[in-house]
């Protein structure tokens, strides 16, 4: 069991389903109060329902990560529903499967603002925050195999993962001094809504039969099966805890054995 979570309060982006919900359990078990961010209010009650019933305390704020105030003002509302403030995971995102010749700007401006802006965004807000504590604080950030090689047909969906993890290297130099770590988890192919659509899009760009092309990389994974939400909340737990302390600026793989670095 990771040291040192049990009554910290962390906020997590992208809660309402898939990896953030696997996380926000994940941490409930440890002990973790918790402030849950998404945009559909339904399904983050249902979650909150869920983290509340494994015996911590958590409270639900509707965001667009894409927006610095609103990110701000989210870690605000943790702080004062919660009582205090300590890690952050900056885990919402969107995928986008199109051919680099067939980006449009505004496809373009939008993954960008959510995968690269809403890591920035909560970075900042919640190193001002940990700061203004005067106290230390976990700062972790969702990465993906696609941040250490490019994949066809993911071009900007790699790139906005790139940038996280410039993002991650950055902040973690400019933070140490104030005791702040800052780190990344990098999944894999993880069976969730998110990789249903990528499937979906490969299917109607290249042709290939719906599910084909998830089946195809879940076959190339060397330890024989898919990813689990659990599996990505497990690397997040650790980072988030003391057993991570001396870990500064680095984005992990955590895949099955697709990617090695």
């Amino acid at each position: 069991m990771p040291r040192g979570l049990n009554q910290k309060v962390a906020l997590v982006t992208g809660a309402a389903q898939g990896i953030g919900r696997g996380i926000a359990l994940r941490l409930a078990q440890e002990g973790v109060h918790l402030g849950l961010v998404d945009l559909n209010q339904d399904k983050l009650a249902a979650v909150q329902a869920e983290v509340e019933a494994l015996g911590v305390k958590a409270t639900t704020f509707i965001a667009n990560i894409a927006e610095l105030d609103e990110i701000t003002q989210a870690i605000a509302h943790t702080e004062q529903q919660l009582g205090g403030f300590d890690i952050i995971i900056n885990n919402a995102g969107i995928a986008q499967v199109q051919a680099i010749s067939e980006v449009q700007p505004e496809a373009f401006r939008r993954i960008m603002d959510i995968n690269v802006g809403g890591v920035l965004w909560g970075i900042q807000a919640a190193a001002k925050k940990f700061i203004e504590r005067k106290q230390k604080g976990k700062i972790i950030n969702a990465c993906s195999i696609a941040g250490h090689d490019g994949f066809a047909l993911l071009g900007v969906y790699s790139a906005t993962k790139f940038a996280v993890r410039a993002l991650t290297q950055s902040a973690a130099k400019e933070y140490a001094s104030h005791g702040i770590t800052v780190n990344g988890y990098c999944p894999g192919i993880v069976g969730t809504d998110m990789w249903v659509e990528i499937d979906k899009r490969f299917a109607e760009i290249t042709g290939a039969p719906e599910g084909e092309t998830y089946k195809k990389y879940v076959d190339g994974i060397a330890l024989g099966r898919a990813q689990t939400p659990e599996d990505v909340a497990a690397l997040v737990a650790f980072l988030a805890s003391e057993d991570s302390d001396y870990i500064t600026g680095q984005s992990i793989l955590t895949d099955g054995g697709i990617v090695y670095r």
